[in-house]
């Protein structure tokens, strides 16, 4: 039998502040995804829409998106604990009411999401996982692109972005092989520049990656 990949890496790595240890104690549990299957619409009924966030790491661009559309419910993944505490800063900081977060491997949010249950879907700059030994511990897989297209409506967005130009291919070719989804660039300035809407990160700013970030937006069809 083969095992599913699950998430590798640390869950956690410095002491976490006090103050966010709180919020992990006080805020977290009002605001975590439900265990088991669950229709996000019933958490937010008012919501427009409901977007997910894999891997928001410190939570600015989650906050971020949150704060600009208030008529949104944003669900985020993170299995990185001191992540997760971030987060739960800016939520608590900016007053946020449309964010639920799962702290722990958004395959495990993504199963317990019905069909056609999603309009965004953001996957922004996971983890390269550079060797090619360690290539099948990457997020984006056939399975995973399945599992995405499982849970997002027709003509719902996907937004991937990396900062390693070989994980660039690597979800490209990927994406371009599935029916479900649509690469939507137009012209190079489509993948060379952020989108309009984007707000970016503190890893971002730290420049780890081999290349410029890489945009690559899909839709489903």
């Amino acid at each position: 039998m083969t095992l599913p990949i699950r998430t590798f890496g640390r869950i956690k790595s410095r002491p976490i502040k006090p103050r966010q240890g709180a919020l992990v104690e006080s805020l977290l549990p009002r605001i975590a995804t439900p265990a088991g299957p669950f229709d996000p619409r019933t958490l937010a009924p008012a919501a427009g829409e409901v977007w997910v966030e894999i891997g928001f790491g410190g939570g600015e661009h989650l906050a971020s998106q949150a704060r600009r559309r208030p008529d949104v419910l944003i669900l985020g993944a993170e299995p990185f604990l001191n992540g997760v505490a971030s987060a739960l800063r800016h939520i608590d900081e900016r007053g946020l009411e449309n964010v639920r977060l799962h702290a722990g491997d958004a395959r495990d949010l993504l199963a317990a999401l019905p069909d056609a249950s999603l309009e965004r879907l953001f996957v922004l700059f996971p983890d390269p996982w550079p060797k090619t030994r360690h290539h099948k511990r990457r997020l984006v897989q056939g399975a995973f692109i399945e599992e995405a297209a499982r849970v997002l409506k027709a003509g719902a967005g996907l937004r991937f972005a990396t900062d390693w130009a070989d994980y660039a291919d690597w979800a490209l070719e990927r994406f371009l092989r599935s029916p479900a989804f649509a690469w939507t660039a137009q012209n190079a300035d489509d993948w060379r520049r952020p989108p309009a809407d984007h707000s970016t990160t503190r890893y971002e700013e730290k420049r780890l990656g081999d290349c410029a970030p890489v945009w690559l937006e899909f839709e489903r069809l």
